[in-house]
This record gives structure tokens, sequence and C-alpha cells, in this order.
């Protein structure tokens, strides 16, 4: 291990250091300051006789008097099954007072990619206990799919509610026999305030699901840089946790912009070219090598599932972090602002969310088989509802049609009883089906043209009067 005293350049979060040998990419790097405090870092950019490095800590303290250490291996995380239950900072290091971590091994954090080839199709469902998901745009085990949100919307309410709620319900069976795969969570957190950091650590610990999770917090006073390693400590531990252990694991990371700020910071600081609004043109490449470390492999019990949560800057569904994220992951649920203002608990707008492997996790797996057709027949009557709104403000609601304004009802009613139920209720994929029909129920039966006729004969609600109403006639 070879000790330089060769800083030419200190720029941003960036040290630049001469060198006499060669340096391999992503590098691990300590900084000695001359008033003898240690940093870390990582090579970013390794040319002959000269390195830049991503310190970690941020660069304050060091100046051109600092030693640098070249440590020869990659940033590894130390794993173990023994880290469900802890709290560490965005480097990870142990934060919460617990005892030293005892790793059964450490991992380089960069990850393997999955084989496409031994890569086994998502299709079976985890239920999150929110009906607006569960029933309108399914997460299935292996999936990634992102929360797409603005500054000032409570997606961070919707994180702690599926973190604490999310299950796999075909194992709960199992569970209670002794087998099956157990559930874990993974929670990333980049950027975050102290604030919304104290209100995490609070809520997991109230509710017990601390237990069952790993946290890593990355702060917004903590350094920028810090945040591009964050993510990819939570998918280390993650992929060890279900490809090793047999977890099936839920990793919600928040917030990807605050990620993706960190890669413009350092973009700049190395004089890039920029790509689209200043973002570097790698982002697109970058963002892939995380998103696309979710999924299940053949052979393997475990799973990881990804739940990326970004706020849109200005809500543009346009801007590159959501525009880029939409192209790698496999659909995505939207936070709605106008929702969130009429108190609707969690403001989820179903019809631009989607999820692209619905269809494929609420086969066979479900006991409900009318969850698909009773999703399809809720998205088109709400949105001919929207469509009827925008009339209603033009002719009023005397202009309209009685078919018209059953639409309209139906629209207000599936916001206020099938998307509203707070953040603190569960609704088990059962009850969600079963509010779709009671909400369906109120059209007449040849309304529901996407739901096959024997289900409509076995699930279909008649009101009490009409029913009595036919067995008279009869």
């Amino acid at each position: 291990m070879k000790e330089y005293q060769t800083i030419t350049e200190i720029s941003g979060p960036l040290v630049f250091a001469e060198v006499d040998e060669a340096i391999g990419y992503d590098e691990i790097v300590e900084i000695e300051t001359p008033q003898g405090e240690i940093k870390r870092g990582q090579v970013l950019e390794s040319s002959e006789g000269l390195v830049a490095i991503q310190v970690f800590e941020g660069t304050s303290g060091i100046d051109q008097n600092a030693s640098v250490r070249f440590m020869g291996e990659t940033l590894k995380m130390p794993v173990t099954e023994d880290l469900l239950g802890r709290v560490m900072d965005g480097s990870g290091q142990p934060i919460d007072g617990g005892p030293e971590i005892v790793p059964d091994e450490r991992r380089d954090i960069v990850g393997a990619a999955i084989n496409p080839y031994s890569r086994e199709y998502p299709e079976e469902f985890i239920q999150t206990g929110v009906s607006a998901i569960d029933g309108m745009n399914t997460l299935v085990r292996g999936q990634k799919l992102p929360i797409f949100s603005g500054s000032g919307l409570p997606h961070n309410e919707l994180a702690l509610q599926i973190a604490r709620q999310s299950t796999v319900p075909e194992e709960d069976a199992a569970a209670e026999e002794g087998e099956g795969s157990e559930f874990a969570v993974i929670f990333g957190a980049m950027g975050i305030t102290q604030e919304e950091a104290n209100e995490f650590m609070a809520d997991f610990e109230r509710t017990g699901a601390l237990e069952r999770s790993v946290v890593f917090m990355n702060t917004a006073d903590d350094p920028a840089v810090e945040r591009t390693v964050t993510p990819r400590l939570a998918l280390t531990t993650a992929e060890y946790l279900a490809f090793d252990k047999g977890y099936h694991v839920l990793v919600i990371l928040t917030d990807m912009t605050n990620y993706c700020e960190a890669l413009r910071e350092i973009g700049a600081a190395r004089e890039e070219v920029p790509g689209r609004r200043g973002y570097p043109g790698y982002m697109y490449t970058d963002l892939a090598t995380l998103y696309e470390r979710a999924g299940r492999i053949q052979g393997r019990e475990g799973s990881v599932t990804q739940i990326p949560i970004l706020t849109m800057p200005g809500d543009d569904d346009t801007h590159p972090i959501p525009d880029l994220t939409g192209y790698i992951t496999e659909g995505q649920i939207y936070v709605d602002r106008d929702l969130n203002s009429q108190g609707i608990q969690p403001p989820i707008n179903v019809l631009p969310s989607l999820s692209r492997l619905m269809d494929d996790g609420i086969g066979e797996g479900l006991t409900r088989a009318d969850h698909a057709d009773v999703s399809d027949q809720m998205y088109a009557a709400y949105a001919e509802g929207e469509d009827l709104r925008s009339l209603v403000n033009i002719v009023g609601r005397e202009a309209l049609s009685e078919r018209d304004n059953k639409y309209l009802d139906f629209a207000d009613a599936f916001e206020n009883e099938f998307v509203e139920q707070g953040y603190q209720t569960n609704r088990d994929i059962d009850e969600t089906i079963d509010i779709g029909w009671d909400l369906l129920s109120e059209f007449p039966k040849e309304e529901l043209n996407r739901i096959d006729e024997e289900l409509i004969e076995q699930h279909y609600r008649e009101d009490e009067t009409d029913r009595q109403v036919v067995e008279a006639a009869e």
C-alpha cells in the first residue's frame, strides 16, 4: 500500500492526485488530513499519472499537504443475516448504538448483473395493503415499480405504509408450518432532512417493522457524494438476504432525485459535457445499474423487489429523472397533488399509474379470480367519470343523462372509498376486491361489460329493493 502527498487540485467533492503506478477504477482511498482526520473516498477516474477521487465525507479540511493511501480493493459491504434490525449511515457504518457487525463475508457493492438466461419471470403477488396498488397496479416479486411524486407530497408516508404492511400472502400458510421464505425490507434514504429521518425511525420502531428491516440513512447534511454509494450498499445487502438466505426482499429507495443531483454535482466537478438539463449523459446507464438489480434467479428461493421513489421537479414527468426511470422500470405509481389537496390518503392517481407485470401477478396464485376483471372495469368507469367531470364544468350535472350521473358518482366514490384508506389501514386483497364489487354494483349489470358474466352472477351485490322487485316479478 503506497502513500502519496501529491494532491494537485481539489474541486467540489473531488480530489486530484498524481501517482506513479496503475490505480484501479473504483479502488478505495484513505485521505489523511494534516489534522489527523481520515476520510474515505473512491477512485472515479484513473489515467496515466493522475487519478480523480470522489471523497465520501466531503473535502473540507483536505489540502495539498494531505496524505493519500490507495487500499488496493473496491468498496465492500459486510453482509450477514444479523443486519436485520440495524440502522446504518449512508456509507454503511452502524449508527444505532448496537454491537459491532461481524460479517459472514464482505461483498463488492457494484454487484454482478443477473444473467438474463438465469432470470425467473416475475409473477408472484406482493400484498402492500394499499388498495390503489394491490387492486389496480399490483406489485410482483422481482419487479421494479417506482413511485412518481412531487415536492411536498406525502410519498414518505406511503413508503412507510408499504414498508410495514408488505407481505407475501402465498407464504403465510407455509410460514405457519415452518416452511416458505421470510419477508424483509431494505430501506435506503438519500438526502432526506433530519426531521424526515426522525419520522422514519420513530415509525419503524413504533410499528416493530425495524425487526425485519435494514435501514441506510443518508441525510441532507451528509456529503452529496455519499448518496451515490447508499443505494448500492442497500442493494448488495438485499441480494445477500435474497439469493443466499432465501428472503423475499423489498427495497425502498427514496429519494432518487437526490441521487441524480449528486451525479450532476460530480459531473460538474469533473467538467464533463452535460446532457439534458445539466445531468450526465450516462445517467440512464447509471440508473440501470441500480434498477436492474431487482429480480429472481432460477433455482434460488428469494427475490429482490424494488420501489424507488422520486420527486419530479416541477411535477414534470418529462424531466430526465422520471423519464429515464420510466424507460428502465416496469411501470410507475403516481402520487397526485389534486387528490392530496382533497385530503385523499394515500393520494394515488390510478389513471396514469401502471404495473406492466400486473396481469402475470394476479393469476392462479390468488384466490380471487375476479381481480383482473374488476380492475379493468373500475379503470374504465373511473376514466369515463373523469372525462365527465370536465363536461360538468361546462354544462352542469342537470344536462347529463342518468347513466352519466352514475359514472360521476362512481368517480367520487372510487376516490373516497377505494383509494382513500388512510396510512394506518392495512387491507388484504380480498377486502380490496370486495370494495371494488360494492362500487361496481351501483351500475346496472349491462354496464359491466369487462367482467365475465359468471363472475357477475357470483359477486354482483344487488340493492335490497331491486332484489325484492325481481323476486316479486318472478
